[in-house]
Order: structure tokens, then sequence, then C-alpha cells
């Protein structure tokens, strides 16, 4: 980039581009611990470059998910900390496409702000960077754009896009699910990143102290509760899917239980979710006091502790218990496959 690139007139109006170089220096040291062998290009391109290896693949499919963090962003303006939200963001993205059993390849981002700060925004690509890390995705591009007048000074939006690939005789269908097959869940971290609109509201966080220790959350914040990122479940699940026919995957996102698992369950069958075996966090308990929430809606709005449920063979079920365990991920078991016309039975 040249350094040579000033407007005083284009500053006067709100937009500092010395700024944005600024930015991405500091966030050059991020992207860096992102590099795969299939980059091919260095920041500040017009694109980003990827090798595509399709070794001991025989008809390549590529997958490709897009997302942003949503309202949650309100909780990093309001706690000023902005370095865990481009894990949100990146988690949203490569937890869905692994959901087809793909293995993200590569992710790129976008920052809309009302005024580039540039060590704010080097922390949330910080973030950005290290979702990529955790799901084995590099981060090959990006944009930050100042937007003055249309965003407050002191805010921003973050999307990100990714692409994986998988082999076509791999992907994750449903078309051998049948009854007495199980349903693993894996545990979330929280609230992840859906929902935050009725949360706001619950907890009014814009006016309450959500900084102070809180005692339903073992002496944790409300605030700091809520800003934990989101959990990526891409290694975990591509070490499952080499050794376990895995039938169906769900990333339960906004829309909870009752629209996320639907999505991998076929016509005829349905999930019998037992929900005494669900471990419901306590974020979720103080969320449907607070606000007078009733069960149904809870398992409509949250995920309710499960980030992610997995359908697998009652015979491999223990196989897949162990990989899962082996990988970091405390699975457990939460329901079963039954025929019914109701996809989801709670």
């Amino acid at each position: 980039m040249s350094m040579q690139s000033k407007s005083d007139s284009y500053a006067a109006a709100g937009v500092d581009i010395t700024a944005g170089y600024r930015a991405v220096e500091l966030m050059k040291q991020h992207i860096a611990k992102t590099m795969t062998s299939g980059v091919c290009s260095d920041v500040g391109g017009f694109g980003g470059l990827f090798e595509l290896d399709v070794t001991g693949m025989t008809r390549p499919v590529l997958v490709s998910g897009t997302d942003g963090v949503g309202t949650k962003l309100k909780m990093a303006f309001l706690l000023d900390k902005h370095d865990t939200v481009g894990i949100d963001c990146v988690a949203m993205c490569v937890n869905d496409i692994i959901c087809a059993g793909a293995k993200p390849l590569f992710f790129l981002d976008y920052i809309a702000c009302g005024k580039n700060f540039p060590e704010k925004i080097a922390d949330i690509v910080k973030g950005v960077a290290e979702g990529c890390v955790q799901s084995g995705a590099a981060l090959i591009g990006g944009e930050t754009a100042e937007m003055p007048g249309f965003y407050p000074i002191d805010e921003y939006d973050l999307a990100g896009y990714c692409t994986g690939v998988v082999d076509k005789s791999k992907i994750i269908d449903n078309k051998t699910m049948e009854e007495r097959d199980v349903v693993i869940a894996l545990p979330s971290s929280g609230v992840h990143s859906n929902g935050f609109s009725l949360v706001r509201k619950v907890f009014d966080v814009e006016n309450a102290d959500i900084k102070s220790p809180c005692e339903a959350l073992g002496g944790k914040s409300i605030g700091e509760t809520l800003l934990t990122p989101t959990r990526i479940y891409v290694k975990p699940v591509l070490a499952l899917l080499e050794e376990v026919k895995v039938k169906g995957i769900s990333h339960i996102t906004g829309g909870g239980f009752y629209e996320n698992i639907p999505r991998s369950i076929p016509e005829g069958l349905g999930a019998k979710i037992d929900k005494s075996k669900v471990r419901i966090l306590p974020i979720f308990d103080l969320i449907a006091k607070t606000g007078n929430i009733s069960e149904r809606d809870m398992f409509n709005t949250f995920n309710m502790g499960v980030g992610m449920s997995i359908v697998v063979p009652a015979e491999e079920v223990d196989l897949a218990l162990s990989i899962l365990r082996d990988n970091g991920e405390d699975a457990y078991i939460i329901g079963e496959i039954v025929k019914s016309d109701e996809k989801v039975i709670l």
C-alpha cells in the first residue's frame, strides 16, 4: 500500500484513509497466525487467492457460509471489549458449513464503522484470526469501511464469509437416518451469538449494572457471561467424521431446538429430545426467570446449552462419544430418532 495516499478533503468529511493503513499494519501479526499452505496472496490485494488441494478427493464440492455477530456487538460496545466478537463471527460461519461435512479453507471479514480507530479494528481482527486458527481456516482478506454519518462514531458492524470443501460422496445428508439413531449434544459456551435482542431487553443492558459479580452466574458478571465467545466445533467434528457414519448435524443458532434440529431430520422422522438430559446453563435459567419467559419460548430462541446436535447410528454412539471427548468435547446423549410427523419432540 502506498503511504503517499492522503486526502485532507476526505478526512474533513470524516474518513481518514491513513487510519486504514495503520489498522492493516496492526492486524498483520494476527492474520499471519492463520496462514495455511493454500494461501497464495498477501494482505492488501484486491482479492484473496487460495490454491485448492483436492488430493484424495474424487468430486470436490465447495461449501460456503456467511453470517454476522448481530446485536451481541452491543455488549462489546458497553464493555469496551472487542477482541472476542471476531471469534463469534467465524464460528457462526464455520459451524454452519461443518454441518455438511466441509472442512473450512478460508475466511474473509467485513467491518463497517463510524470511525476507524486502528487499535480497535486490530482488536476485532485479532478475534477473527483466533477463530480462524481454531477452525483451521486462513484469513485471506477483508474490508474495513469507514462510514461516518451512517454508524455512530464508536460503533461498528462485523460480518464474515467462509468457504470449505468436502468430497461429494462424503457430504452429510439425512437419507440414511432411521429410527433408533441417537442424538448427541455438544455443549455450548453460553448464549453464543443468537437471541441478543431478547437478552438485551430482559436485562435492560444499557441501563442495568452488568459488570458486577452475579451470584446466579457463579460470580461472573452478566456482561462477561454474555460476551463469552461462541464455541467452534470444526476440529472435533472433522475427527468424528473420519471414523463414524454421521447421519445429520445441526448448528443450534437463532430459533433454538425447534428451528434448527429439524433442518437435519428427513420427512417421517423426528428427534425425541429428553429435556431432563439437556444440561441447561445458568445464564438461560437467569434469562427465563428475569424475563418471565416460557420454557417453550426459551427452547425456540436459545441453544439452552447445546451448541450442536449430531445424529449417529446407535451401534456407533460409544465410539462417537469417545472421539468427541478425546477432542475436547464433553459430548452426551440427549435423545433419539423416532417415527413422527413432528420434527422435534420435547
